[in-house]
């Protein structure tokens, strides 16, 4: 007895040490190239502090150019992702890296209404992939049950984006207009892409596209690796992608998800504007603020994640910090005016928000196999990502009619209640793994 035990004992430290190993080598790539994605895709929101007197664009025109970079995302999601699957994550990230850090550069010709929509549609088209790929590259490497952290971890980049990024736009915002003629948002633009380019180069050389490329992992673990994977791909649910289009759970998982992003895009794109209205005026003052709820985001990420592996509970862990997000957003109205109350309420907000996320992906991901797991993903976070462009277009125009931001919160607030319910409604014997 004592030796099998010593037997599992020390099987059980090799595997640990096994996905160690891999965490090590792959996430620290993964997380800098997300907040990369992440900066490109909102630092329009900082951009808008400034750029709409610039240019003299109306709150509509920007809630529509910010959104439209979702219509060139949804487009393009499926399609991406199928070729990832096909030709391998190394090169397709690349890919992905260098078109949109050099479009998201671009952006400083932006001097129309016309231009800053197309500019937008274009970074989304290039973008698209990214995201979905890198959730289905995790399946290749990791089981059901050391996803849920290892998602949290990746999209802990989501808040560490904003904790570098705001107080990062801000600066520049405030140090640099009229730098060799350009205005503090176009030198935001060109600082800002010129990770996305570089970190496209590194992900060339750097990743593997599959445990069998890892030069890195010994026989030993690429077999226990392999076994665990081949393991889980046999409960899964490989189908057509006529199958996929048409199949009512994965259709369930993205409306579910975009009652999520809703509130996301929501505290993205508006949140510089929403400290704003408290009374804090300059950009690098709002920079350092959104920093506050974005670090706090970043831990409660990362907590409930761990804590949704070691109970093997995926639903609750999505729909509590849905509904706390939903209540902040709420109280972030109530206190408007009081940028303390205000900013605490925005954290609770993040935090539910950025929380539900991660998580939201251990459930199509525990019933999805094979081919399907490349376009059911790639289909829920592209229909999902629609709320990118109703989301910020509805607030914008709600805040052109009624001069104030509080009534798109009350929208997003009830969004999230709807996801928080919908997830609930999903079986829990088909995710808790």
């Amino acid at each position: 007895m004592s030796d099998t035990r010593a037997g599992q004992s020390t099987s059980s430290a090799f595997e640990a040490a096994t996905y160690a190993k891999i965490t090590w080598r792959l996430m620290p790539l993964l997380f800098v190239c997300y907040v990369a994605s992440y900066l490109d895709r909102v630092n329009v929101g900082f951009a808008k502090l400034q750029m709409l007197a610039d240019l003299n664009f109306s709150e509509t025109v920007y809630g529509l150019g910010a959104g439209v970079f979702f219509i060139g995302y949804f487009l393009f999601e499926i399609p991406s992702n199928v070729i990832l699957h096909k030709v391998g994550a190394r090169l397709w990230i690349a890919r992905i890296m260098l078109t949109w850090g050099i479009i998201s550069g671009a952006m400083i010709f932006v001097s129309s209404p016309t231009i800053f929509y197309v500019m937008r549609f274009l970074l989304g088209a290039a973008e698209a992939g990214f995201f979905p790929g890198v959730i289905l590259y995790i399946t290749y490497w990791y089981p059901s049950a050391r996803r849920g952290k290892i998602t949290a971890i990746f999209m802990t980049a989501i808040s560490i984006s904003g904790v570098v990024g705001g107080p990062l736009s801000g600066w520049i915002m405030h140090a640099l207009p009229g730098v060799y003629g350009l205005a503090g948002w176009q030198w935001m633009f060109i600082i800002e892409a010129v990770p996305s380019i570089v970190l496209g180069i590194v992900v060339v050389f750097y990743l593997q596209d599959r445990i069998i490329d890892a030069k890195w992992l010994s026989s030993e673990e690429k077999e226990l690796l392999a076994k665990n994977i081949a393991n889980e791909e046999a409960t899964k649910v490989d189908m057509s992608f006529l199958q996929v289009m048409t199949h009512p759970k994965i259709w369930l998982m993205a409306f579910n998800y975009f009652c999520y992003i809703m509130g996301l895009y929501g505290i993205s794109f508006w949140l510089p504007t929403i400290i704003k209205s408290t009374g804090v005026t300059d950009p690098l003052d709002i920079g350092l603020l959104t920093a506050i709820p974005y670090a706090a985001a970043a831990v409660a990420m990362i907590l409930i994640g761990r804590s949704a592996d070691k109970h093997r509970e995926r639903r609750w862990h999505v729909a509590i910090p849905a509904v706390l997000g939903s209540v902040g957003l709420l109280l972030s109205t109530l206190y408007g005016h009081n940028t303390v109350l205000a900013m605490a309420a925005l954290t609770l907000a993040t935090i539910g928000i950025l929380t539900t996320l991660p998580l939201f992906w251990s459930l199509p991901t525990a019933f999805l196999g094979g081919a399907a797991a490349a376009a059911g993903i790639a289909l829920i976070n592209s229909l999902g990502n629609l709320a990118g462009f109703v989301s910020p277009y509805l607030v914008g125009w709600l805040k052109d009619l009624t001069h104030s931001t509080d009534t798109g919160m009350y929208m997003l607030s009830g969004s999230l209640i709807v996801g928080a319910l919908l997830t609930l409604a999903v079986p829990k014997e088909m995710v808790n793994k």
